[in-house]
């Protein structure tokens, strides 16, 4: 049965609503502990700690995870309270380690990217770094970049062409599914725009003064993904994200070209077959959801055409109560 574009938005933005689906929100918090930090103002969420990862926890010893404190009348769990961001991050490598030497998580075999990703503190502190992969276990806030590459052709439906690449067949992650030209994840310190020149050099191929001159920033989209086994490693994993999105308008003759081995092949494509491949599922879910942002800002799809539009426009901006620069008022430390 195809997919509908609500479809898309549901498939990635998991985390169930305390206003629309009670219920649902209450069964997901359930199984959780909320991540807590604390400074002078008080205590505030960092992410989301599965019962099951809470339970492995409690077996790693005290010298590999450093103290802990639960609360299970409020679940709630605060770690890594070392002193000095070096030093959290050092316990927070530690622990990641551990666990994929004992093969704990399957996620943390199969993701492994020796990346460091950040997570910060309301007061737009960095409070540590952690592996790509272990940040899943934690649930803390995760940081990207997504671009679409297109070209205009008069002849082609809406007159645009979009570059899709397939992802290479031994991704660790969502396998030969279709993509957005250019994605990659943010790494501690990096600035976004040039994550997209780094990424669509390894992944695309693409010149640096062509992205440099024509990549343009046209917002963020937010949404919380709940992991699934089949396509990242292991089920009911939180994914709080926030990625930088770039349109990129190429020339004719500059086509994108792998080059990492994480693309298989890009193919130009017209918005009526990306618009078939997306209700048929082909596409990564976060691309999905990027994809449909392009089509409402480019006028492809409307409140006409569409039934759902408020409710995917509110859902592709969802609002993420987690530290970080994708709040509004985020001021880096």
């Amino acid at each position: 049965m195809a997919k509908t574009n609500i479809d898309l938005v549901d498939e990635l933005d998991m985390f169930p609503y305390a206003a629309t689906n009670p219920e649902g929100f209450k069964r997901m918090h359930d199984g959780l502990y909320t991540l807590i930090w604390e400074d002078e103002e008080g205590a505030y969420p960092i992410g989301y700690v599965l019962d099951r990862v809470l339970d492995e926890l409690r077996k790693v010893p005290v010298s590999v995870r450093g103290s802990i404190d639960v609360d299970d009348e409020h679940r709630t769990v605060m770690l890594f309270r070392e002193p000095t961001e070096e030093d959290r991050s050092i316990r927070v490598a530690g622990l990641a380690a551990y666990w994929r030497d004992q093969a704990r998580f399957p996620l943390l075999l199969r993701g492994w990217r020796n990346e460091l990703w950040p997570v910060y503190g309301r007061k737009g502190e960095l409070l540590f770094n952690m592996e790509r992969a272990a940040t899943s276990l934690i649930g803390t806030m995760r940081y990207g970049v997504h671009m679409i590459a297109y070209v205009r052709d008069e002849a082609a439906p809406h007159g645009l062409r979009l570059w899709i690449p397939t992802r290479a067949a031994d991704k660790s992650t969502f396998p030969g599914m279709l993509d957005n030209t250019v994605a990659g994840g943010l790494m501690t310190a990096e600035d976004p725009f040039e994550c997209v020149i780094r990424e669509a050099d390894e992944e695309a191929s693409l010149p640096d003064a062509v992205v440099r001159s024509r990549a343009r920033f046209v917002g963020n989209v937010t949404y919380v993904y709940i992991t699934d086994a089949d396509k990242v490693g292991e089920d009911g994993f939180i994914h709080p994200e926030c990625q930088w999105v770039y349109d990129l308008e190429l020339p004719a003759n500059v086509v994108p070209q792998p080059k990492d081995g994480e693309v298989a092949q890009f193919e130009l494509c017209d918005v009526d077959q990306v618009q078939r491949d997306l209700a048929q599922g082909r596409y990564k879910p976060n691309c999905a959801v990027v994809t449909l942002d392009f089509f409402i800002r480019h006028g492809i799809l409307t409140g006409d055409n569409e039934p759902d539009m408020d409710q995917i426009k509110t859902r592709v901006r969802r609002d993420i109560p987690l530290p970080g620069p994708h709040q509004s008022n985020w001021r880096p430390a």
